[in-house]
């Protein structure tokens, strides 16, 4: 399968082996290889939920008869990841509790994939035009090179600033913003 007729559904599924990969390597990375490895991890994990949360979830409201429980369970459980992933960034790679949070986390994603793919996005494949489908993949890609890959340099360093406006929260906007405005140009492009 190329990038071009690739469905956004077949990138959030390949999304999920990259994530389990990620995880497994930072298990078996170190110092500044283990820094990277989470970085990247967090940045793909952004993307994805973004690309979820402003394509995916709306259209399995619209197109799923259960289409509300299934997407309010999704979410629930990517607003728990988002927390746990704040607070990682706050604990840093060195800290002693950073192994056994960065564990729980990767079971719960590895949880929330396996539902997503059960509940939500196989099942949108089997209702929604292929091409529109594919469609979505040309936005959520063009998303993904839109987004910063590591902790925004111009975040305060406060406590509470780090909360609000973290590492984790600005890739997440900025991939928003960029799914955004890649969904307004397909939609003018396509009157």
């Amino acid at each position: 399968m190329t990038p071009a007729n690739e469905d956004v559904v077949e990138l959030l599924l390949s999304h999920h082996q990259q994530i389990k990969l990620l995880f497994g390597q930072l298990d078996k990375a170190t110092g500044e290889a283990r820094q990277r490895t989470f970085e990247q991890l967090v940045g793909l994990l952004a993307v994805h939920e973004s690309v979820e949360e402003e394509l995916v979830h709306p259209m399995a409201r619209r197109e799923l008869d259960d289409g509300d429980s299934v997407v309010d369970a999704r979410l629930g459980e990517e607003q728990e990841a988002k927390r746990a992933l704040d607070e990682l960034y706050e604990l840093g790679i060195d800290h002693a509790d950073f192994g056994v949070k960065l564990a729980a986390l990767r079971d719960a994603v590895t949880a929330h994939a396996e539902a997503e793919e059960a509940f939500e996005f196989r099942r949108l494949q089997a209702v929604v035009d292929p091409d529109q489908l594919t469609r979505m993949a040309a936005a959520a890609r063009f998303a993904a090179t839109a987004a910063p890959t590591r902790p925004h340099p111009g975040v305060p360093t406060s406590a509470v600033a780090n909360l609000l406006l973290g590492p984790p929260l600005a890739v997440f906007d900025r991939v928003r913003d960029g799914l955004r405005e890649a969904m307004r140009q397909d939609a003018t492009n396509s009157r």
